[in-house]
Order: structure tokens, then C-alpha cells, then sequence
């Protein structure tokens, strides 16, 4: 019964709720702007921080933005390969700058699909890069 008592607590106050923070399922791109707002407001007032009295507020916020992303903007998955030519231009890196990976002739079959990235590979990279080795896969 303590459920059903909470319920209803909930509901007396949940329209009150809704109205004053424009916290809702997102539906729409207004619905979305809405919370982004709110939750850039509290990013803002330190609400990202575990300790802050807000976070509980802002992490709930922030799935309802996920949720929302993935849904109406999907990212296209990223081979690997792709990803590191990507970090080498953006970091301005030749093929002999990657000793991760071995010599510059292993890099250059690497990036031209002759060989894959082995686990170690991956492991060094995302060392490297600050990524997490999931994104190489």
C-alpha cells in the first residue's frame, strides 16, 4: 500500500511540476529544447557534479535528451580504421607517429585494409587518444 500512497502524492504534484520546470517525455523538438534549456541551466549551477543537490535532476534529464538522440538522430556506426584516420588528421599525425601500432609499413597496411588493428593496437590507441577501445571496434 506505501506504493499506491506515493502515487498519489506523486500525482498531486506532478502537474505543478511539469508546468513550473517544463520537465516531460520528449516528443517534440520544443519538448526538447525545453529540457536542454533546463539542463544547461543546471549544467550552469554545478548539477553535473555527484555531490550537487541537482544531480539526481540533471542525470534524468540528461536520458531523456539520450533517449531523444538516439532515437531521431542515429549515429552511423565508425569502422575503426576510420576512426584512427580521423584522429591522425585531426592531431596532424604522420604514419611514423603512431608507435602503438608498429613502423610506419604497418601503420600505412593498417590504414590501407591490408592488416587489422589487433587488440593491442586498440588498447595502446585508446590509451593515446583518451577514448575508450570500445570506439575502435
Amino acid at each position: 500500500m506505501r506504493t499506491k500512497r506515493s502515487l498519489e502524492a506523486i500525482f498531486a504534484q506532478w502537474d505543478e511540476f511539469q508546468k513550473v520546470s517544463g520537465v516531460c517525455h520528449i516528443e517534440t523538438a520544443r519538448d526538447y529544447d525545453k529540457v536542454v534549456g533546463l539542463t544547461d541551466a543546471l549544467v550552469d549551477a554545478g548539477a553535473m557534479a555527484s555531490q550537487h543537490s541537482q544531480h539526481s535532476l540533471y542525470m534524468v534529464l540528461a536520458d531523456l535528451i539520450y533517449a531523444y538522440d538516439q532515437q531521431h538522430f542515429p549515429q552511423a556506426k565508425v569502422h575503426g580504421i576510420d576512426l584512427l584516420r580521423f584522429l591522425m588528421e585531426q592531431d596532424g599525425l604522420t604514419q611514423s607517429q603512431l608507435p602503438e601500432i608498429g613502423t610506419q609499413s604497418v601503420v600505412s597496411e593498417i590504414l590501407a585494409g591490408k592488416r587489422e588493428l589487433t587488440t593491442g593496437h586498440i588498447r595502446a590507441l585508446a590509451k593515446r587518444f583518451a577514448l575508450s577501445p570500445a570506439a575502435f571496434f
